[in-house]
């Protein structure tokens, strides 16, 4: 049985994973951080990494940036992998990530959701057969407590197309007032509001006609049942980092 740590325990996600874990035959939720616990109960939530009191075979984090240098320091002191489903880490933060999986197994993605990883493919494809004779914009929606914009996902999305092309396009966030003409861009704009779990359309737009990739995510229960099976899949894992590719290819 792989026994699941829960960074963000108290959170919405928190609990849909641990729910989730209940009735899981192979994983189940020894413990928890969140800022907001206490280390008490039969599901003992601790304040801080420092805190914890349980063993566990994985990491499945879906708190925030802020808890990273903590979380990291606990990974790499008792050998623990990590699922890391947050999103806006500055560089600094993705290069002490990149520094810990030198010894710890960590999993990193955007978006924990099949559908949004084929939808990766199928943009970069449709960014290979149109060229640069078509636009890129990418529309992203989320409900009004997500603090980061553009989102994780819309980002991924456009670095798929972006890596046809080099990376050589720049990503404008939104425009306002005289901008000018249209440049060697990708296009990203953001919306919050009520509770949109999340919603991503890829617009090619060409002469004469548009070529839209969207995918719309109903229940957060599709991103936990993703990191649950991530978590499962890194457990015993050598050291390195790992996506949904390396998850999906195995």
């Amino acid at each position: 049985m792989i026994r699941v740590l829960i960074c963000g325990a108290l959170g919405r996600m928190g609990a849909n994973i641990r729910q989730m874990l209940e009735d899981d035959a192979e994983a189940v939720a020894v413990c928890g951080v969140d800022p907001k616990g206490d280390g008490q109960g039969d599901f003992p939530v601790y304040p801080a990494f420092a805190s914890v009191g349980q063993s566990a075979d994985v990491i499945i984090d879906f708190s925030s940036p802020a808890a990273l240098a903590d979380e990291l320091e606990y990974a790499e002191k008792y050998g623990v992998p990590l699922v890391l489903a947050s999103t806006g880490y500055t560089p600094e933060q993705l290069a002490d990530i990149e520094r810990a999986s030198h010894k710890v197994a960590i999993f990193r993605t955007a978006n924990f959701s099949l559908g949004i990883n084929l939808l990766c493919e199928l943009v970069k494809r449709a960014a290979e057969t149109l060229g640069e004779k078509f636009d890129i914009e990418i529309i992203e929606k989320h409900h009004s407590q997500k603090v980061d914009a553009p989102s994780g996902t819309a980002l991924m999305l456009a670095d798929s197309a972006n890596s046809v092309f080099g990376g050589k396009k720049h990503y404008v966030n939104g425009r306002e007032g005289i901008v000018g003409k249209r440049g060697n861009e990708i296009g990203l704009h953001a919306v919050r509001g009520g509770t949109i779990v999340g919603e991503h359309e890829v617009l090619f737009c060409g002469e004469d006609e548009i070529i839209t990739l969207s995918h719309s995510a109903r229940s957060k229960r599709v991103f936990a049942a993703g990191a649950i099976k991530a978590a499962k899949w890194l457990a015993g894992k050598p050291t390195g980092q790992y996506d949904m590719k390396d998850l999906l290819a195995d």
